[in-house]
């Protein structure tokens, strides 16, 4: 199988660098200055699973048409800020009329509609990953924490494809963490409501969750907004099992805990967030369903405004 992978920052960087350190054909739709920094220094992974410098395959936009029309891609990874999803359909859409496929692991939902809009549904298969990583100031992949899973699987047709169980023994030879699931949705609706109540909760407060749940109404607070964001899922036919959402309120209410949300790394950065892709589209699901989710809209007044502060007077 040969993969594009769409940018070498931090979550694409770490799971194309794995696949490539395990000797997958992998190449990296990069800048031209990203390029000239992979062509002279590699791919470097710095994480407690294990340290990597790898010499990687890539390519820049300009070239990418002729790339493909030489050697096709079969799969491109598509990994980016929700919010730039438009300018990442039109940097692969070279590969994608070459006649890959396409594995969003995007934060949230709303990418679907159009990329089954652009690309066809059938070339879209669902995705998600559980990561922290960020691009270091030399270029280097910093994997921050234990977990770096990906969940792949179709969304339409038939569950058990020849696509997704190559991608999953690619993985498997690359020592990836992955999961190739037969009900996609089900993966997606569990972290989606997972991670909206982090974001909101972490990203209101400006605190990780042991700060939060440390006050006085904290872990009431966490755990009311979770069942806000539970009762979506209900709503979509997606309701969350038991013990997914035990786990997750472990989680989300754990004392003493450093977890906060990315989405509140970038806004401490002063930079532009997910604001609408997880918080804002999970509250106004709410609404179409029904249900009043006050304390969802009240984290998503509170990034509207921060939203607002960042753009140019």
């Amino acid at each position: 199988m040969r993969i594009l992978v769409l940018g070498a920052g931090g979550t694409g960087g770490y799971f194309g660098g794995r696949l490539a350190q395990s000797g997958a054909d992998i190449t990296f739709l990069v800048r031209p200055a990203r390029a000239s920094q992979l062509q002279a220094e590699g791919l470097a992974i710095r994480s407690p699973l294990g340290d990597a410098n790898v010499d990687v395959a890539h390519v820049t936009a300009e070239a990418l048409p002729a790339l493909v029309r030489e050697r096709p891609f079969d799969m491109v990874l598509l990994s980016c800020k929700a919010y730039d999803l438009d300018s990442a359909m039109d940097a692969i859409a070279p590969a994608m009329q070459g006649g890959a496929w396409v594995l969003p692991i995007l934060n949230g939902l709303r990418h679907y509609a159009p990329l089954d809009e652009r690309f066809g549904a059938r070339n879209v298969v669902g995705g998600l990953c559980f990561i922290s990583a960020m691009k270091g100031e030399r270029g280097e992949i910093l994997h921050l924490g234990q977990p770096a899973s990906i969940t792949f699987g179709e969304r339409q047709g038939e569950r058990d494809s020849e696509r997704t169980a190559a991608l999953a023994h690619l993985c498997a030879q690359a020592g990836i963490d992955h999961v190739r699931s037969f009900d996609i949705a089900r993966e997606q609706w569990t972290k989606f409501t997972f991670l909206a109540t982090l974001a909101a909760g972490t990203c209101l407060m400006r605190s990780a969750v042991g700060g939060i749940v440390a006050t006085e109404g904290g872990d009431a607070f966490m755990r009311a907004l979770y069942d806000e964001c539970v009762a979506v899922a209900d709503a979509a036919g997606q309701p969350i099992a038991a013990q997914a959402q035990q786990t997750a309120l472990r989680t989300l209410t754990q004392a003493g805990s450093s977890l906060k949300a990315s989405m509140l790394r970038d806004l401490e950065a002063g930079q532009r967030v997910e604001a609408m892709q997880i918080v804002g589209d999970l509250l106004h699901r709410a609404r179409d369903a029904g249900h009043e989710a006050p304390r969802l809209a009240t984290a998503w007044c509170h990034l509207q405004a921060y939203e607002a502060s960042l753009q140019p007077r």
